[in-house]
């Protein structure tokens, strides 16, 4: 596998995605190293005159107004991380973990930072180890950064707390034991925080913003797998995919609106089941969950490219205060996550809603009154089985739960550190909901497809479009055609891992 360079400037979410769970390996370009350091030595030149600057010779937050002796400045970085390991909760998995480490490597290399090129040349040094630090999932307001889960990433580089030895989606279970131990044994030196380096290292959107970028990776695929899943639920139920004409979508020229009819276009060609009722159809229109599809989930990928491009920008964005500008060291807010706060909170929303509509079009393929001719439930003795009767309520129960999730944390400030951050972006708690979410739909969208599939036996001999009829040869390598009632948990989440893993079209 080709190794990500980080210059500081040019990492992508595809990259992102390659180390956190492929582990790429990763190498620092020698131009930014060389940048990174002249930035330090004006650092350095600051500190030798003796001049206040925040988080270098002050103390912190409200504390900005007293005054740190030169003695003591390598203890106050020290202190700071300490101080700031306060994370509480379940660890974050370890893909997240690597994301963060390497957004926040990138991030160091800009000449904005003022630290010395060596604390991103160790951190890629344990990520590349594949040590990973017990990060706690709470504990981050999203402003001055996320302090805490940043702060068991610095404390690992000191040799400090538990991590965890490999683990991923491509490894075995990883070995959990302590940084120093792991350090040891892979030949890494802990690294001690200079003046000004620990308030650069923690004070960052990374651990919000590496969710986001693994999120938008994730909600992308899933998209795409759930327009299929909509085109085969289409033939399932005999609808017509007039709506999705080029013509129509021309006239509300949204990019979103076309891009999915487009895709729903391309998956129905071909069908068969299509030509067999396109005359003599009592019916005029489709209900909504059909119908409207290029509309909602056009919405949907409006959003998802609109978090994609935050994205972009915040992985080789500086976020760390104060930041150096040649001679200048300036203080300001880029290390406030509100960007990334209201694109996880877009990206809840759409989610949600991709979600509420699948189980709208599963409703109405597993119920008799809405069906057009098919059997109850799905299944050929309705009655003496319920088959998939339980699919459509855990859906509505996940449904449910993504709606009361899908409320806007980037709203909900809560004023910290003695007033002085008055007002914060709650990005880790959009964060966490998005995931929550993002899990939900996953299984809503297997649910569908199972449905999709099984609705698709009961139209044979009859072929559907060509683009379903593919779709339908992945859905059956997992999940069999359902004869009698069987436990349905297994063909769910054997579903939902696959959709995990990748867009099935």
């Amino acid at each position: 596998m080709n190794p990500v360079t980080l210059t500081g400037d040019s990492l992508t979410i595809e990259q992102v995605v390659e180390v956190a769970r492929e582990f790429a390996p990763v190498q620092i370009d020698e131009e930014a190293a060389r940048l990174a350091d002249a930035s330090r030595s004006t650092v350095e030149s600051m500190i030798e005159t003796g001049d206040p600057v925040y988080g270098i010779n002050t103390g912190f937050g409200p504390l900005a107004n007293v005054r740190i002796s030169k003695g003591d400045l390598d203890q106050l970085q020290r202190n700071l991380i300490l101080s700031h390991v306060a994370g509480v909760g379940p660890a974050l998995p370890v893909d997240i973990v690597r994301a963060m480490m390497l957004l926040r490597a990138n991030v160091l290399l800009r000449p904005t930072s003022g630290v010395r090129s060596v604390l991103a040349a160790r951190l890629i040094d344990v990520l590349n180890a594949g040590i990973h630090p017990i990060v706690p999932e709470q504990g981050s307001v999203g402003a001055s950064g996320d302090l805490a889960p940043l702060a068991h990433v610095a404390w690992c580089l000191m040799g400090g707390g538990d991590v965890v030895v490999g683990g991923g989606r491509p490894a075995k279970p990883g070995r959990r034991t302590t940084a120093a131990e792991a350090l040891r044994t892979a030949g890494v030196e802990p690294i001690g925080f200079k003046a000004k380096e620990g308030l650069a290292f923690i004070n960052g959107t990374q651990a919000q913003t590496a969710i986001l970028a693994l999120v938008v990776h994730d909600s992308s695929n899933l998209l795409a797998t759930a327009t299929g899943a909509i085109a085969m639920s289409l033939e399932a139920l005999m609808g017509t995919p007039v709506p999705f004409d080029e013509r129509i979508q021309q006239s509300r020229p949204h990019r979103g609106q076309q891009e999915i009819a487009a895709r729903l276009r391309d998956l129905l060609a071909g069908s068969e089941i299509r030509e067999s009722h396109k005359e003599n159809d009592p019916r005029v229109q489709d209900a909504y969950s059909l119908r409207c599809v290029p509309q909602v989930f056009g919405t949907v990928y409006d959003a998802i490219e609109y978090a994609a491009g935050v994205t972009s920008i915040e992985l080789n964005a500086s976020t760390d205060n104060p930041l150096v500008f040649g001679s200048e060291i300036l203080s300001g807010g880029n290390f406030h996550g509100q960007p990334v706060a209201f694109a996880l909170d877009m990206l809840a929303i759409a989610l949600t809603t991709l979600t509420g509509m699948s189980e709208r079009r599963l409703d109405r393929m597993v119920n008799p009154e809405t069906s057009q001719g098919l059997p109850a439930f799905l299944t050929e003795q309705p009655g003496l089985h319920s088959g998939l009767m339980m699919a459509q309520i855990s859906s509505a129960g996940l449904v449910g739960e993504s709606r009361s999730l899908a409320t806007p944390a980037s709203v909900q400030s809560v004023p910290t550190d003695g007033n002085q951050e008055d007002f914060v972006p709650m990005g880790m708690g959009a964060a966490y909901k998005v995931r929550r979410i993002l899990s939900n739909a996953q299984r809503v969208v297997s649910c569908e497809l199972i449905a999709g599939a099984q609705g698709l036996e009961f139209r044979k001999p009859l072929k559907p479009g060509r683009g379903v009829a593919k779709l339908y040869d992945r859905v059956r390598l997992v999940v069999p055609k359902l004869e009698e009632d069987r436990p349905l948990t297994p063909d769910i989440e054997g579903m939902a891992a696959l959709l995990e893993r990748e867009a099935l079209v």
